[in-house]
């Protein structure tokens, strides 16, 4: 008989690790489910909500039909704002996903480096010193020029290896920059309703919205969407670390590029419609990452789907709360988006003293 003694046996998998894996990969696909079905549902109820009340048959039906008052209102007012926040949610939700992804960051988010005030600081300003009106192109693609500034000026103050205090204190610099930049703008602002009206623009809302801003901006978003999807597989590589990742194949420099991009199309354009919405990329990525694991690919898209229904249900709320002026959505974005920062940032703190003893 030939002696076996020397033979070494390739390591199995129990069946219990490979039930666990199926277990967590229809968990999460179920998550993804609910989400998606969570977004169509509040979108829903968005067309139901507001002043003017409808049976949601007729409100359903004014979306296809003439039913009078009801197809204006649910049509031209509605529709639009329910559109715009779940594109703009998916959107921010998107990008706060990639930043952390490619930073290693949990901490990152569009709105603690600045790209949502820098991309206001740049429309506010063609539109204040009148070089083009809300509805033109330019405003869209100042803001996105905005954005593009911030996040990369971000990356590259930062560094390759830059640790999470430095990071957030580029993007308190930058944040403090842009802030400064729309308080100067207002001041020289030449017409004084002007500068009121992009002071209350600033503060974030979708009121009085219409069709024409979703087809402003929603191919900037799409066009975002499609350059940090692309990524995902950088993402995944980039938790090993930059040298790892390089070593795999994927073009780090490259990634930044693009990421830096996308991110400042989705932002800079969701701000020049809707004004400076904080607080839902940072929110969404964590709500859903505890079901997703350490993977930032798989992460992408469940970040989009609740950042759009936090959003959605942000917008929603707002219609609900009994005001003289209907109170702005960035001012309920960051109600919630607040307390959770600074629930992260003590139990990274915490980690850090549990990691010293």
């Amino acid at each position: 008989m030939p002696r076996l003694a020397g033979r070494v046996s390739p390591p199995r998998h129990g069946p219990s690790d490979l039930t666990r894996r199926m277990t967590s990969l229809a968990t999460s696909r179920f998550i993804t489910a609910a989400l998606a079905l969570a977004v169509v549902a509040l979108m829903i109820a968005s067309l139901l909500t507001g002043p003017a009340q409808f049976p949601p048959l007729t409100a359903i039906k004014a979306l296809f039909a003439d039913e009078g008052a009801a197809s204006i209102i649910v049509r031209d007012i509605r529709l639009p704002r329910t559109l715009l926040a779940a594109l703009i949610g998916a959107t921010f939700g998107l990008a706060g996903a990639s930043l952390q992804g490619l930073l290693r960051n949990p901490l990152a988010e569009p709105s603690l480096f600045g790209a949502p005030q820098a991309a206001a600081a740049a429309a506010a300003a063609i539109m204040a010193f009148g070089f083009a009106t809300a509805l033109s192109i330019a405003v869209p693609l100042g803001g996105i020029a905005g954005a593009l500034l911030s996040v990369g000026a971000l990356v590259a103050i930062a560094g390759r290896r830059a640790s999470l205090t430095v990071t957030l204190l580029a993007g308190l610099a930058l944040a403090s920059l842009a802030g400064a930049a729309i308080a100067l703008i207002l001041n020289l602002a030449p017409n004084p309703f002007i500068a009121l009206e992009i002071a209350f623009w600033l503060l974030g809302s979708l009121q009085d919205r219409s069709i024409n801003h979703v087809w402003l901006a929603a191919p900037f978003m799409v066009a975002s969407w499609l350059v940090l999807a692309s990524n995902a597989s950088a993402f995944r590589a980039l938790t090993l670390g930059e040298d790892a990742a390089a070593s795999l194949g994927v073009n780090v420099e490259r990634t930044r590029i693009l990421v830096v991009i996308g991110v400042a199309l989705g932002v800079g354009s969701a701000v020049a419609v809707a004004g400076a919405i904080s607080f839902v990329g940072l929110v969404a990525p964590h709500l859903v990452r505890r079901f997703y694991g350490s993977d930032p690919a798989r992460v992408l898209l469940p970040s989009a789907l609740a950042g759009a229904a936090l959003l959605i249900a942000a917008d929603i709320v707002v219609r609900l709360i009994p005001a003289v002026i209907e109170i702005k959505i960035g001012v309920v974005t960051a109600l919630i988006g607040v307390p959770f920062f600074l629930a992260m940032i003590f139990r990274e703190r915490r980690a850090l003293e549990d990691s010293t003893l």
